[in-house]
């Protein structure tokens, strides 16, 4: 699935170059394809999980993550690893099995 893509200066705040709510990718300035593949991905977990509870998901293993990795825990979030081990690969989300972002949860 194709997010949609708003680019304004406004979310997300500086620092960052594109955030994902709720299925619309909002962005600082123009993405790479494997930045755009990436947030798709994250597009595709939200809709599996019905929106709410990926967010609550997400921000309790963020937490967690936080006691065990400290600044670094952003990129041991399951849904964050799923998204970057494949934003590379054009065809993905073609093949992605539901749930898959399950296999990076430890």
């Amino acid at each position: 699935m194709e997010s949609k893509i708003i680019y304004n200066k406004i979310i997300p705040i500086r620092g960052y170059s594109a955030i994902n709510l709720f299925g619309i990718i909002f962005a600082r300035r123009r993405l790479s394809s494997f930045a755009i593949n990436h947030e798709n991905i994250h597009t595709a977990q939200m809709l599996e999980l019905l929106i709410l509870p990926f967010y609550i998901w997400y921000i309790l293993e963020w937490l967690i993550k936080m006691i065990q990795y400290g600044k670094e825990s952003y990129y041991h979030i399951s849904f964050e690893k799923e998204a970057y081990i494949n934003q590379e690969s054009p065809t993905y989300l073609n093949k992605r099995k539901h749930y898959n972002w399950i296999r990076y949860v430890i």
